[in-house]
Order: C-alpha cells, then structure tokens, then sequence
C-alpha cells in the first residue's frame, strides 16, 4: 500500500514538473499574439517614369546612432522575442540568404559577397602577449580572432535619391542602399584608424525583411513601426556627407570643421528650396 502511494506521489510530481515545463514552453510576452509586423508586406510606393522626373539628387548621409532620435535603430544589444538591432536583422538576413551584401569599395551595387567573404571580412584579429605554462615561461605573441559584434556598429551610411515628380507635384525620396559602418582599431594598439565600411545593402531588395522587424516606439508597445516604415517617414536624425558632384567627391575633401557642417547644411537646405521656388504663394 505504501509503495503504491509512493509510486503515485512520484508519477504526480512528475506530471506536475512536464505541464509546467510545457507552459513555460508556450509562454508568449504579452496577452495576445502580435502578428502585424510578422505578416506585414512594405508599403507599395508610388509608380514612377522617368518622363515624369522634373529634378533629381543624389545625396549620401550617415546616421549616427548615438544620437538620441537613432537609439531604436541600435537597441536591443541583446535581440528579445519582438526586437533586434537593424545590424541584427541584417546579419540575420545575410545569414539566411535573404539579403544580398554588396562590396563596400563602391556603393554602386556591382559586386556581390557571399556570407562566407563577407564573415570572413568582417571578423576582428587582435594581438596579445601570453606567457607558456611550462617552462620556461618565456611570453610570446599570438594573434586572436574575434567574432563580429553587430553592437560595435555606430553609424549607417544612406544613398538616396530626391526627386520632384511631375505627375503628382510633390518632393519625393528613395532610399537606394544602406551601409554599417564601425570604427576601424588598430589590432597592435587598439587606436581608432577612422571608419570602416562593412558592406552595402540594397534597400529594395531589403524592405520586406525591414518592414517584418519591429521598431520599438516610446510613445505606445501596441503600435510599433517597422524598419522600413522609420525610414519612408524619415523617423531619423542625419547629416550630408556627398551629393552628387562632378569630382565624386565627399564634403570633407573640400571642407573642415564648420565649414563641412554648414556645406551639409546647405544641401539640405537647397533641397527644400527647390521645392519652394516652384510654387508661387
């Protein structure tokens, strides 16, 4: 008698840890199931011919994340159930085969890497002085590879194009391409040795991995943006780096300092007022 009751105590206890287990299986963050950025498709955006193109510019701007207004671009460090970094969801794409990267030695889109090339690029190698375990203890100089952190990326290189659309009177925007970049270390000394491109992205071809990520929004959890809807309202802080321009070159080859803030400045501003002086009020 008492063994059988012990036997049922056991197999009760047993049966008792499996439903638990099984509910912390299933357990979800939230009351209900979010599905409307996991199923959500880019928003279409408007036909557009070339005879209907009045003006265009092409303009490169970098995104710092740092900045208060990037911050949901940059965080979680960590991805969560619902979140992760825009460099996460680019990483995790390129992984997937989802995304193509591109070579950042031009942002012309023409060489593409394979995820093999690109992780292999990407990597860190870092030298470090070590002492041998045996005698005799002598040191000795050994170099390291450190794995890819998506955190060490601080700023995003963006192409797009402004244009005047005839057809529907209105200053539009596309983004053509967007490209991480981190500081580039010294692997003896750990100096910075100025920004390092890692590769280019397509953004087309990208949107519908962007729009599936969800951005987390400080004003309300129950209407989060995706990437992509950030970057067609320009829910981002940024400044001119290029436009196009004869020589191809950037605005600090030719600028410094304050100098180089007000020339962004200005392209930003040229931009606006073209706009502006088509109309007459």
């Amino acid at each position: 008698m008492a063994k059988n009751a012990i036997v049922i105590m056991v197999l009760g206890l047993f049966l008792s840890l499996q439903s638990v287990g099984q509910v912390i299986e299933n357990a979800r963050d939230g009351f209900y199931d979010k599905m409307m950025i996991e199923e959500k498709e880019p928003a279409a955006l408007p036909f557009v011919r070339e005879a209907d193109v009045l003006w265009s510019k092409q303009v490169w701007q970098i995104i710092d994340l740092r900045e208060k207004m990037n911050q949901p671009l940059y965080f979680p460090i960590t991805p969560t159930n619902s979140r992760r970094s825009l460099m996460q969801v680019l990483i995790d794409g390129i992984r997937e085969g989802s995304l193509t990267a591109y070579s950042p030695d031009n942002d012309e889109f023409t060489i593409p890497m394979t995820p093999e090339q690109l992780f292999s690029n990407i990597e860190r190698t870092q030298t470090v002085t070590m002492q041998r375990p045996e005698p005799p203890y002598d040191e000795f100089d050994t170099t390291l590879t450190i794995s890819f952190n998506p955190a060490d990326v601080m700023r995003f290189r963006v192409k797009e194009e402004w244009f005047f659309d005839s057809k529907r009177s209105v200053l539009d925007v596309r983004v053509l391409g967007i490209c991480p970049v981190r500081e580039n270390l010294d692997p003896l000394t750990g100096e910075s040795r100025g920004d390092e491109p890692l590769f280019w992205i397509y953004y087309p071809d990208a949107r519908t991995s962007l729009a599936n990520s969800e951005v987390f929004n400080r004003h309300n959890d129950a209407q989060r943006m995706s990437y992509d809807d950030m970057f067609l309202r320009r829910f981002f802080s940024s400044y001119v780096y290029k436009e196009s321009n004869v020589h191809d070159r950037r605005i600090q080859e030719y600028y410094t300092g304050l100098d180089a803030l007000l020339e962004a400045e200005r392209v930003k501003e040229s931009i606006r007022n073209f706009e502006h002086d088509l109309w007459e009020y």
